[in-house]
Parts: C-alpha cells; sequence; structure tokens
C-alpha cells in the first residue's frame, strides 16, 4: 500500500507537472509569451510588421505636403550633390546652405540618401520620381520597424494588451502620421529613440541592453547632437541603478563613443576635406550662442501651451490621465518628457519638430489610459481616432502642398529643348521648395539667400529681408538689362500686386496657379503663381 500510494503520489506529481507546463504555454501571463516564437498581434511578429509596413508605406504617399524646409535642405539636396555633382561634371548642379560651410551639419545623414541614389543610378532608374518616394518610403519602411518595437516593448513590460493600446495610439497620432515618413533629422532622431528605448535595461524589461541602447543613442546624437537631450536622464538613471558602473563606463560607454565618433569624423572628414567636429559646432551653435533664433524666438512657455498640446492633439487628456495611473517605475519616461521640454524651452527658437522625439514616450501613457479605462474604451478610441483622422490628412494632403506642386510643373522644363535656355527665379522666403533634388537636371535655378550674420554686425540684413522691403525696387536694380531676366518667375500671391508693374513691363504672364494653404501669414500666400517671359521659343 506503501509502494501504490507513493507510485500514485508520483503519478499526480508527474501530471502536475504537466498541467503546469501546459498553463504555462498557452494561458500563462501575455508578457512572459511574448518571447514565444510566433507570439504577437495579429499572428504573430512577421503579421504584425507586415501590416505595419502598409500602413506607413500609405502613410507615406498620403503625406504630399511640405512641413519644413530642413526635409529638403539638410537631407535630400545635400545627398543629390554629393552624387550627381561629380557624375555630371556641373559644378552649379546643387546648393549647400550656409550651415555646410560653418560645419555645424554632419555628412552621416545625407549619405543614407546618397547611397539610395548611388543604387539607383547603378541601376539606370534615377528618375526624378524615385529618386523623390524612394528615400522616404525607406522612412517609411523605418517607421514601421519603430511601430513594432514599441509594440514590442510594452508587450515584455506590461501585457499584448496595453501594447495593444500603446499601438493603437501610434498609428492614431495626427502628427506622428504627419512627420514619420519625412527625410527629416528630427525623424530618424525620434525612430532612433524608439530603437534604444526597447532595448533601455528598465525594470521588468527582458530586452534590455546596455551596449544597444547606447550605441543607438550614439547614432541619433551623430545624426543630430541634441538626440542627447531626452535620454540624459534615462542615462543617469541607468548608472546609479547600474552595480557595475566602472565595466559599463569601460567596456560600453567609452568604446562606443569612440568607435560612432571616430565613423562621424571620418564621413565628415572625406566630405568637407578637413576635420570637424560637428556635433560641437551644431551644439555650440544653436545652445551655447543661441544663433537659432535668427529664425525666430518665441516665449519660454511656448513648448508647454502650445508645443506640447499641439502634437498631441486629443492625446493630450489620455497622456494626463496614464501618468496619473502609471506605476512609479514607468515616472522615468515623463521625467525625459518634462526635462526635454523644459531644456527646449531656455532656447529662442522653438518649433514643433524639436520635440517629436518625446512623443512616443507620451504615446505610451496614452496606451496606459485607454488599457485602463472601465468605462467607454471603444467610444474613446473611436474619438481618438476621428478626431487625428481629420488634421492627419488635412496637413498631410492639402496644407503647404505648394512646393512640392510647384516642382512638378518646374520638372517639365527639363524634359524640352528649352532646358539650356531656362532660368527660374523663386521669389519667396528663401528654402521655400525643394531645389535639384526635385528636379534632376542642370536647370538653372535661383532662390533669395538668408544666412545667418555670424560676424556680430548688428547692421546685417540678408537679401530675403532686402527684397521684401521693396520688392519693385529691387528687382528693377538687379534685372537692369533683359537679358539678365528669368525666363520664370515663381512667388507667394501676397506679391503680385505690388510687383504687378515689373510684370507687364518686362512681358511676364501668369502660366500656373497652385494652391499652398487655407492658413496665408505674412509672406507667405495662399497660392503660389508661376510667371513666364514670352519669347518667341515655344515652350511648356
Amino acid at each position: 500500500m506503501a509502494a501504490a500510494g507513493g507510485l500514485l503520489g508520483r503519478a499526480r506529481r508527474k501530471e502536475a507537472v504537466r498541467l503546469r507546463k501546459r498553463r504555462s504555454v498557452l494561458y500563462g501571463d501575455p508578457a512572459a509569451a511574448a518571447g514565444q516564437p510566433g507570439a504577437g498581434a495579429a499572428g504573430g511578429p512577421a503579421r504584425l510588421l507586415a501590416l505595419a509596413v502598409a500602413l506607413r508605406a500609405l502613410n507615406c504617399f498620403l503625406v504630399q505636403t511640405s512641413f519644413v524646409p530642413d526635409e529638403y535642405w539638410q537631407a535630400l539636396e545635400v545627398a543629390h550633390r554629393m552624387l550627381f555633382v561629380s557624375i555630371l561634371n556641373v559644378n552649379n548642379y546643387g546648393y549647400l546652405t550656409w550651415e555646410w560651410a560653418h560645419g555645424l551639419r554632419s555628412y552621416s545623414y545625407p549619405l543614407i540618401f546618397a547611397s539610395i541614389y548611388k543604387a539607383l543610378q547603378l541601376l539606370a532608374q534615377d528618375d526624378v520620381h524615385l529618386l523623390i518616394w524612394i528615400p522616404r518610403l525607406a522612412q517609411a519602411v523605418l517607421a514601421a520597424f519603430a511601430d513594432v518595437k514599441l509594440y514590442s516593448l510594452v508587450r515584455h513590460l506590461e501585457n499584448a494588451e496595453t501594447a495593444k493600446w500603446v499601438y493603437f495610439c501610434q498609428l492614431c497620432s495626427w502628427f506622428t502620421w504627419y512627420s514619420c515618413t519625412r527625410t527629416l533629422t528630427n525623424t530618424m532622431e525620434t525612430l532612433l529613440t524608439i530603437f534604444a528605448l526597447s532595448y533601455y535595461p528598465i525594470k521588468g524589461s527582458k530586452m534590455g541592453s546596455s551596449c544597444k541602447y547606447l550605441a543607438l543613442i550614439a547614432l541619433a546624437i551623430v545624426i543630430r547632437p541634441t538626440a542627447v537631450i531626452p535620454w540624459i536622464p534615462l542615462v543617469f538613471s541607468h548608472f546609479l541603478q547600474e552595480q557595475r558602473k566602472a565595466d559599463l563606463i569601460l567596456h560600453s560607454c567609452i568604446p562606443i563613443g569612440l568607435v560612432t565618433i571616430g565613423t562621424s569624423l571620418i564621413i565628415d572628414r572625406v566630405f568637407f576635406g578637413e576635420w570637424v567636429l560637428v556635433q560641437l559646432n551644431f551644439l555650440k551653435f544653436n545652445v551655447l550662442q543661441n544663433f537659432g533664433s535668427f529664425y525666430g524666438s518665441h516665449p519660454w512657455h511656448w513648448y508647454f501651451t502650445q508645443g506640447l498640446p499641439v502634437i498631441l492633439g486629443t492625446h493630450l487628456p489620455f497622456f494626463i490621465h496614464g501618468c496619473v495611473l502609471a506605476p512609479k517605475r514607468y515616472r522615468i519616461f515623463l521625467m525625459a518628457v518634462i526635462w526635454t521640454v523644459l531644456v527646449y524651452s531656455t532656447l529662442s527658437h522653438k518649433e514643433f519638430r524639436f520635440i517629436y522625439p518625446v512623443l512616443p514616450f507620451c504615446i505610451f501613457f496614452c496606451g496606459y489610459s485607454l488599457k485602463h479605462l472601465k468605462a467607454w474604451k471603444k467610444s474613446a478610441a473611436s474619438f481618438l481616432l476621428l478626431s487625428n483622422l481629420v488634421p492627419a490628412l488635412y496637413t498631410g494632403l492639402i496644407h503647404q502642398r505648394g512646393p512640392l506642386d510647384v516642382m512638378s510643373h518646374i520638372q517639365q522644363l527639363c524634359d524640352n529643348s528649352y532646358q539650356s535656355q531656362a532660368f527660374v527665379f523663386f521669389m519667396m522666403p528663401c528654402h521655400s521648395t525643394p531645389f535639384y533634388s526635385h528636379v534632376h537636371c542642370p536647370l538653372k535655378m535661383r532662390f533669395l539667400q538668408c544666412p545667418p550674420d555670424l560676424t556680430g554686425n548688428e547692421s546685417y540684413i540678408d537679401e530675403a529681408d532686402v527684397f521684401y522691403s521693396n520688392p519693385l525696387g529691387w528687382l528693377n536694380k538687379e534685372f537692369y538689362n533683359d537679358t539678365l531676366l528669368p525666363s520664370h518667375l515663381i512667388f507667394f500671391s501676397v506679391l503680385e500686386q505690388e510687383i504687378s508693374s515689373f510684370l507687364a513691363l518686362r512681358g511676364y504672364e501668369k502660366t500656373a496657379t497652385v494652391f499652398h494653404t487655407h492658413i496665408p501669414q505674412g509672406r507667405i500666400g495662399s497660392h503660389i503663381y508661376i510667371y513666364r517671359k514670352n519669347t518667341e521659343v515655344n515652350h511648356t
């Protein structure tokens, strides 16, 4: 009996072990199951990634507007010049803004797009439309990977349900939709922030890796030095909690820093022709000397009263609710948001895109809020979706679409025999449109210059300001001889009446009217006009 009882007991214990094993795989905590092959939303990581790529590709094609000049002038224009000036051996085929003359920008980021251009050129597929869309599609794919990484992070930290709501909030965000497929350094900085966050060793994370997250931060800093700002509290917190501090510094921080800075130095040495520490120059110019105020200034509270509320949109109440509900271990994410907004608030020049890298932190709290809503959850989700759909589509398809549509008109000049005689002059606030990256032919073009004065000359006025102080007088003085006249003039509608006498006297006629915005202000008009000078040559 004793033997039988012992045998029965062992059999029961063995059966109990099998039951526990089944339970741990099929019915256990979703956070634990996330590490299992095939775990994930919609049937697995592969299907989730395919869904994300499809959505971001659609996102890319539904964003047909201009945001800020830097998405072209600090990325595609530089990349286009890096490659095609040497191929065509045409010196004026491209333009670098003043930042490149003073070593304030690194060639590391444009090199990515130059590589894409080179691949297209080798395949004899360097069509202007592919040169415009392939870089943006590459950004869309990276954005899709970042979306999935954010989902995976929350799934490991919390559970599949919370991850689902964070992912939903990420896809709903109108500002993410508006920005994530653009070729802005801020976009790449944000995507790298998400990748780095997925490896950050926060308590409860099973994906933490000091080397990986520090390497991604370093890469982000190479691309945009201000990427260090959100990570200061996070890295400091990690350092305080790390038991092997010396190993972290000697085996992670120093090697990663040396490799990334060294690589950046070599890349910039090749293209600048001299040794330049771009990251130091960038911080000195924008932070220590605050020359960024040349492009406008805002009150200290702007990010709190306008910047953050605008990019969050209707996510704002859910962000606040999530901050209140979230456990103590997530306070470091909130601290990163507050710290970043405070630091940027000390600078005079402020833009929405500067705080884009903290938006994923905010999205985390939004998703946490939705997950824990006991009532009205579906109503809240519907509200978020619909309230973000309108601004996403409006800003992506309508608002500020003029510059890209204008370049489509200019592209036509490359397709006929008139190209060698064409001369396009953009009489607009400087860098209002893209340039050769959106034309891809050595067309003669000019725009109004606006570099800041770095010599301390208080009476300095840039060319654009001189022009707008007296447009008619400037034009008569600049083009005193008819042989100097551009074949095409492009300007905002607000300028037309003031220079109408010049247009009539010199034989210009309007050939196209391009919509730009419903909210004209200052030098920016609701439409862009294209005027062509009458000649005996018949052209499009």
